[in-house]
């Protein structure tokens, strides 16, 4: 199946202004993750949507391919569905979404959740990483729960699966696992996904991958054996450290020459 890779980038960001283009090791974030998703040659084809031109050049320039969404959109999948809806994209079968912070995304992560829709197992796919106890009361990190098929059962910035008696942590803690910032879908499902309206549980979690689990659909979790170097860079502090990973864990060159980092810490 055809595999449309979309990397969302909204330069309004509260938390991190002008996100997109600050700088991580001397060219934008979104230029980063760009060259990262395309160096890893798990997709046809790969586009950044942004509803800035200022993006948009910055990307042009590296060498990658834009398309101009528009600026009201309220999560990264609804951007996402626009870029896809263009005649140029149409043809791709399987859409995967990259989120536009995620300048340390691990290849097996990506792969994974495509993989959960490409044989069919799911219309949605994503990836979460076998993690320990230390990530439970970070709201930041957001936990999911998986069913014995795979499937998600639940997303939560909270602490999931809660512990309701010590004795049991060796029961629970095998369970943990990290979500990571990545979906893929049919395009059928990317299409329905944007025609629901938002969920109260989207909206109180402030998570959008809750809005196809209230209404029933399966979304194929691809577990990886451990979290990438960091997650999504939201805030100046975020940056910072991300510039230090960038800088001291040592790098390897990529299948397309593109430097990525090579060694993990731990989240």
């Amino acid at each position: 199946m055809s595999v449309l890779a979309v990397i969302p980038a909204r330069l309004g960001a509260v938390r991190l202004p002008n996100k997109p283009l600050r700088d991580l090791a001397g060219a934008p974030l979104i230029v980063r993750v760009w060259e990262r998703v395309a160096a890893m040659g798990a997709a046809d084809r790969v586009v950044v949507a942004t509803d800035s031109e200022l993006v948009a050049a910055a990307v042009t320039r590296a060498g990658g391919e834009f398309v101009l969404t528009r600026s009201d959109h309220a999560s990264g999948t609804d951007r996402v569905a626009e870029a896809a809806a263009t005649p140029a994209l149409r043809a791709f079968e399987v859409v995967v979404n990259v989120q536009g912070d995620e300048a340390f995304i691990a290849e097996d992560a990506v792969r994974g959740a495509i993989s959960q829709v490409v044989t069919g197992s799911f219309p949605l796919g994503t990836a979460a990483a076998v993690a320990d106890a230390t990530i439970l009361d970070e709201p930041s990190a957001v936990k999911v729960v998986c069913g014995d098929d795979g499937r998600a059962l639940y997303f939560s910035r909270a602490p999931i699966p809660f512990l309701r008696d010590a004795d049991d942590r060796a029961a629970r803690d095998p369970l943990i696992r990290l979500h990571l910032g990545i979906y893929a879908y049919t395009r059928a499902a990317l299409e329905a996904w944007v025609a629901l309206p938002p969920h109260p549980l989207e909206v109180s979690e402030r998570l959008e991958q809750l809005r196809p689990l209230a209404a029933g659909w399966g979304m194929g979790v691809a577990v990886v054996a451990e979290p990438p170097l960091m997650g999504g860079i939201d805030t100046p502090v975020d940056l910072e450290r991300a510039n230090a990973l960038w800088n001291v864990a040592g790098h390897a060159r990529g299948r397309s020459g593109i430097l990525l980092p090579e060694v993990r810490v731990r989240w």
